[in-house]
């Protein structure tokens, strides 16, 4: 009797795993960044179904080579949908790579984000990639910014405004060496969590003021 063939997908799948057991952040500065960052865009595109944002995740990028991988500390999709997922893989997606990127870098990432990292993202065609060095010790400067044209990262050029992100529509600059995202169509800040909270607060307690003005 022939012997059937039996496919090697049948007979062991292949493991993506969903984290490497490191770290997020190597020190309290570079995890509050990293979290900012990434609160400040989700609250951005909350009403945006077809915009996903995430961080800390691992992006698998070739199918069958769980090796193929990276996990940028925060991306930005634009045309997939917005939900949940356990790690980003692309060609579950379309094949849709994540339009930015941004680094956090620090004393043990800073040749990565400026090597490895790099190089992944412009040979998957991550349109912009963006670093930032809350300590002010790694990079110099410590704002960087690259857009992808003809197949390479062109360094960006900051104005009085900061850098500017064609893909998000954002300018970004330093201030106090704090990140702050700007909407450039409206000019106003983009507040982290902290911000936001702190802000209802007062807005709170200024209407209770006038209700009891008015008693």
């Amino acid at each position: 009797m022939a012997m059937l063939a039996i496919s090697p997908e049948l007979t062991a799948e292949i493991y993506y795993p969903e984290s490497d057991g490191k770290p997020m952040g190597e020190t309290d500065v570079h995890r509050n960044a990293m979290i900012a960052l990434i609160e400040i865009l989700k609250s951005r595109y909350r009403d945006r179904p077809d915009v996903y944002v995430s961080g800390n995740l691992f992006v698998y990028y070739e199918k069958g080579k769980p090796s193929s991988v990276f996990a940028p500390d925060a991306f930005v999709v634009l045309g997939v949908s917005k939900r949940d997922r356990r790690t980003y893989k692309l060609w579950e997606e379309g094949g849709k790579a994540p339009d930015v990127v941004f680094e956090v870098s620090s004393e043990s990432t800073s040749l990565e984000d400026e090597g490895s990292k790099k190089v992944i993202c412009r040979r998957l065609g991550v349109s912009e990639y963006f670093l930032y060095d809350p300590e002010q010790a790694y990079l110099e400067p410590p704002l960087q910014g690259f857009r992808l044209i003809d197949g390479r990262y062109q360094p960006l050029t900051a104005d009085a405004n900061g850098l500017y992100s064609q893909q998000l529509d954002l300018f970004l600059r330093l201030e106090d060496r704090q990140l702050r995202l700007i909407d450039a169509t409206t000019g106003e800040r983009l507040l982290t969590p902290q911000e936001t909270q702190a802000e209802l607060a007062r807005l709170r307690a200024e209407l209770a003021k006038l209700q009891g003005n008015h008693l």
